[in-house]
C-alpha cells in the first residue's frame, strides 16, 4: 500500500509536497475507510481513498503526472542497457519538466515515495533531470528497523558518481560491480539491477509495474481489462454485475471479434476488431436490441472503459490515481465509485487517489477529514497541497458548504468581466 508521495521542482512545484495515506487518530469509519498494516498492529493504519480538490490550473493533476513520471522512468529508463548502434542512447523516458518560475531551472526533478508491500516498508527516491540521475536511493524496513540498501550520487566536481552499499544489500562484490557498471547515466540503478535479474529489489520495481495505475485527464482509459474479461464467462459476470450496479441500463455485452484492417499510422495493416454490443430490453415485450457501445452515452462508455481496470485494482489491491473521476459522470456514479473502496468489502486493501470539482462527495459520512486535500497558488505562482486537517474542523462542520464559501481555500478567484 502507499503510505505517502513527495515531489519537489516538477512543473507547477516548486518546494517539496507530500500526499500521505496514513490515518489520524480519528476512529471516524476508521474500519471501512482505513486498513491496518499488513505486519500487524506496530505500523499505523493506512487510508483506502484520498481526493484533491482545487481550482483550475492550481496544480491537480501535476501531482498525479508526477506520479505517471516517477512510473515511467521505474520501469522504463533500463530500456537502453546498451548503446544502440548509432553509440547515442536515447532516453525513453518521459521527460522531467522543472519548475520553470523560480531563479533557476537547473536543479533536478524529485521524486520519493513510501511503500509498505507485505508488511516490509520501502523509501525510495531519486533526483534527476532527463539527461542524468543525480541522486538514488533506497532504504528498507524488514523488521521496523532502517537499513540502507543503496545509493548513488553524482559529483560535479569529479563528474563521477559515489556509490554506497549497505551490508544488507545482497549480492557478490562481482555481481553489484555489473549492475553498477551496468548503470547509465540517465537511467536508474533500480531498473537496470531488476533487468540483470537482481530479485532482492524486485518487490519495489514490480509495484511500480503492477500495483500503480494513472490515469491521467484527456487520455482514454485503454479498455483492454474491460475486453478481457468480456472473453471469459466468469469475468463477464463480474464486469456486468458492475455494470448493473451502476444502473447504466444494459442487460448483458457481447464482445465480437472480426479480422480486418486496422488504421497503423496512416497505413491500413491486418489486425483484429473488437466490437462491444451493448443489449437493451424493450420495455412492451422480452426482445432485445442490440447498441453498439459507442452509441451510449459518454459516461456509460467511460464506465466499461474503467471497469477492467477497477476490478482489477480492487482484486488485485493496486493504488489507482485518477485525475478529473466526475468527468461525465454522474454523482450518484462518482459516490457510487469511491465507495467500492471505501468498504471493508475491500479485502486486498486497494486504494483511489483522485482529483475531482465535484463537491458533494465533501460528505463526511463518505470521506473522512484526514482523506481531503486541496492545491493552490502560492505567493510564488507554485502549487501548494495541503490536507483538510490543516484547518482543524469540527467533527460536524458542514465541509461542502465551507469549502465553496472558501475557508479551507483553494478556490478560484472569478474576476469582474465587463461585456
Amino acid at each position: 500500500m502507499l503510505v505517502e508521495v513527495s515531489v519537489a521542482n516538477f512543473r507547477s512545484i516548486a518546494d517539496r509536497q507530500t500526499l500521505s495515506l496514513v490515518a489520524s487518530h480519528d476512529a471516524a469509519h476508521l474500519e471501512r475507510n482505513a486498513a491496518m498494516p499488513v505486519g500487524g498492529d506496530k505500523g499505523p493504519r493506512l487510508l483506502r481513498s484520498a481526493v484533491i480538490y482545487g481550482p483550475n490550473a492550481a496544480g491537480k493533476s501535476n501531482v498525479l503526472r508526477a506520479l505517471e513520471t516517477f512510473r515511467q522512468w521505474v520501469l522504463r529508463s533500463s530500456g537502453l542497457a546498451f548503446p544502440p548502434p548509432s553509440g547515442i542512447p536515447d532516453n525513453p523516458c518521459p521527460p522531467l519538466t522543472p519548475f520553470l518560475l523560480g531563479q533557476s531551472d537547473d536543479d533536478p526533478c524529485e521524486f520519493d515515495i513510501v511503500l509498505d508491500l507485505e508488511g516490509v516498508r520501502y523509501h525510495y527516491g531519486l533526483a534527476a533531470r532527463r539527461e542524468r540521475v543525480y541522486r538514488e536511493w533506497l532504504v528498507s524496513y524488514p523488521k521496523g528497523r532502517p537499513q540502507r540498501w543503496f545509493e548513488r550520487g553524482y559529483q560535479p566536481g569529479t563528474q563521477r558518481y559515489e556509490w554506497w552499499f549497505g551490508p544488507a544489500f545482497r549480492g557478490e562484490r562481482k555481481q553489484r560491480q555489473a549492475w553498477q557498471n551496468s548503470t547509465r547515466d540517465d537511467a536508474l540503478f533500480l531498473s537496470t539491477a531488476v533487468q540483470l535479474n537482481n530479485e532482492q529489489l524486485r518487490p519495489l520495481h514490480d509495484w511500480f509495474r503492477d500495483g500503480l495505475i494513472v490515469l491521467l485527464s484527456g487520455i482514454r482509459w485503454n479498455p483492454g481489462l474491460s475486453l478481457d474479461m468480456l472473453r471469459d464467462d466468469d469475468a463477464r459476470s463480474r464486469l456486468m454485475a458492475f455494470m448493473q450496479a451502476a444502473d447504466v441500463g444494459i442487460d448483458r455485452l457481447e464482445l465480437r471479434e472480426e479480422e480486418g484492417k486496422a488504421s497503423l499510422q496512416g497505413q491500413n495493416v491486418p489486425g483484429r476488431l473488437c466490437r462491444v454490443l451493448a443489449w437493451h430490453k424493450k420495455a412492451t415485450d422480452t426482445c432485445e436490441v442490440e447498441f453498439d457501445l459507442n452509441n451510449e452515452s459518454d459516461g456509460t462508455q467511460k464506465l466499461f472503459e474503467f471497469a477492467g481496470g477497477w476490478l482489477r485494482a480492487l482484486d488485485t489491491g493496486a493504488t489507482l490515481f485518477v485525475d478529473e473521476l466526475d468527468r461525465s459522470l454522474h454523482p450518484k456514479l462518482t459516490r457510487f465509485l469511491v465507495e467500492r473502496f471505501n468498504s471493508r468489502q475491500n479485502e486486498k486493501n486497494a486504494q483511489l487517489i483522485f482529483t475531482t470539482h465535484d463537491t458533494s462527495l465533501l460528505d463526511p459520512e463518505l470521506l473522512r477529514r484526514d482523506q481531503i486535500w486541496f492545491t493552490e497558488k502560492d505567493d510564488k505562482r507554485a502549487t501548494r497541497l495541503y490536507s483538510l486537517l490543516d484547518y482543524s474542523p469540527r467533527k460536524d462542520e458542514a465541509l461542502e458548504r465551507g469549502y465553496l464559501k472558501g475557508r479551507y481555500g483553494a478556490l478560484p478567484v472569478i474576476g469582474h468581466w465587463k461585456w
